[in-house]
């Protein structure tokens, strides 16, 4: 984006993690214990993450990314598969096909969700489409009931990105659950943290096992069992496999986090419900459609900046970090960077993608943003719409006195 930044001095941060006294000190403790990775404390994550989301099993890995790659693994994607992907998502999504050897293609999402288009998958299913993963974008689910039925229709396997979506469901039923595999993240913007850090779901036992050695570098057994007893080296390597494991540190503050996932959540709600009432009157803006049900976990606020409110998101984005208020993009289409022009499949149009990154912008939010610091941005952001008109008169004024 391009504009002189004037005041870099920031009043509103785009996210401030949720980290407590009580999370420091249990992650210090951790610290006094003998085994720091592999150990208990990750089975503990695991139990206590399987348990809120619901299914039979949870891996917990180094980050999203390998989550999202070790799922595919498990799945026995490979070089010549194809994995259909939205447009609109970071760039992990693609990154973790491209390192299976398989190609993602490009589907487009709908306009108004920003979830991936349920017609646009329908018109990308090659017959090399092996899997569909979509992403709950924002923390609002897609619409994963249908994209089911065409994937069973087809023989087609779901890995969910779930990403932004730790809590969200539908009527009941945990995202991440309707697929083969759920991927989470705990990078410090998510709902939770573990500063670095994901976790796998699945009701397959095969699929677990798979992930479980494919992540600690095929070895049959995990270091507690290799150092409890018999000899430590007695052991197996099955698979040439990977290190993405999560330390004992980690998977403690993740434990500690999990103990107030419902009120983050109930927090985040709140606080977009109130930017949604202040900003759904200025002309131009349009706010994003909450259900106000529990169903969704509002990870990002997002509005689309249109034609109507007098300047573009660019120029609002440079305006509002001079006045110290920080703000994002989610995300950059795929299409948009060199690396998937060349590397992933486009077919079909991404109309609706090109649109939205025109317009959309993320505002600061996060659990502990006060309603002042709320109130500062809705400010700013009602200050540039007034000075926009006002312009907007003036420049019709003199048109009118010309003429």
């Amino acid at each position: 984006m391009k504009g002189t930044v004037k005041n870099s001095r920031i009043r509103v941060p785009f996210f401030i993690p949720n980290i407590t006294k009580d999370d420091k000190k249990e992650v210090l403790n951790a610290l006094d214990k003998p085994i720091l990775t592999d150990g208990p404390k990750l089975r503990e994550f695991e139990k206590v993450f399987a348990e809120f989301v619901g299914t039979k099993f949870a891996i917990g890995v180094s980050n999203a990314t390998s989550a999202l790659f070790l799922s595919l693994k498990a799945l026995e994607i490979k070089k010549g598969d194809e994995v259909i992907i939205p447009n609109e998502t970071f760039v992990a999504t693609a990154n973790a096909v491209l390192h299976t050897g398989a190609t993602p293609v490009l589907a487009d999402v709908e306009e108004d969700s920003y979830n991936i288009s349920v017609n646009s998958i329908r018109k990308n299913i090659s017959s090399k489409t092996k899997i569909i993963l979509p992403v709950h974008i924002a923390g609002k689910a897609c619409n994963i009931r249908e994209i089911k039925k065409i994937a069973k229709a087809k023989n087609i396997q779901v890995i969910e990105d779930c990403a932004h979506a730790i809590g969200a469901s539908i009527n009941g039923k945990h995202v991440g659950t309707f697929g083969e595999c759920g991927c989470f993240s705990f990078y410090p913007t998510k709902n939770i943290t573990t500063i670095e850090g994901g976790m796998i779901i699945t009701n397959s036992r095969k699929i677990a096992d798979k992930i479980r050695i494919n992540r600690n570098h095929g070895l049959t057994k995990s270091l507690s069992q290799r150092f409890s007893k018999g000899r430590p080296w007695d052991y197996d390597v099955i698979i040439p496999g990977y290190n993405y494991r999560i330390d004992e540190l980690r998977s403690t503050l993740g434990i500690n986090q999990m103990k107030r996932i419902k009120k983050l959540n109930l927090l985040r709600r709140e606080k977009c419900k109130y930017y949604n009432t202040k900003l759904k009157k200025i002309k131009g803006i349009k706010t994003p459609n909450l259900t106000g049900k529990n169903d969704d976990v509002n990870h990002l606020y997002m509005i689309r900046v249109q034609k109507e409110f007098g300047t573009t998101r660019d120029k609002l984005f440079s305006k509002l970090l001079e006045l110290g208020v920080s703000t994002s993009l989610h995300y950059k289409p795929l299409h948009k960077f060199t690396a998937y022009k060349k590397l992933a499949v486009i077919r079909k149009s991404l109309e609706n993608s090109e649109q939205l990154y025109k317009e959309i912008i993320s505002l600061p939010l996060f659990p502990d943003i006060t309603k002042k610091e709320q109130d500062y941005v809705i400010k700013c952001i009602k200050d540039i719409c007034f000075k926009n008109m006002t312009a907007q008169r003036k420049g019709k004024s003199k048109q009118s006195v010309k003429s």
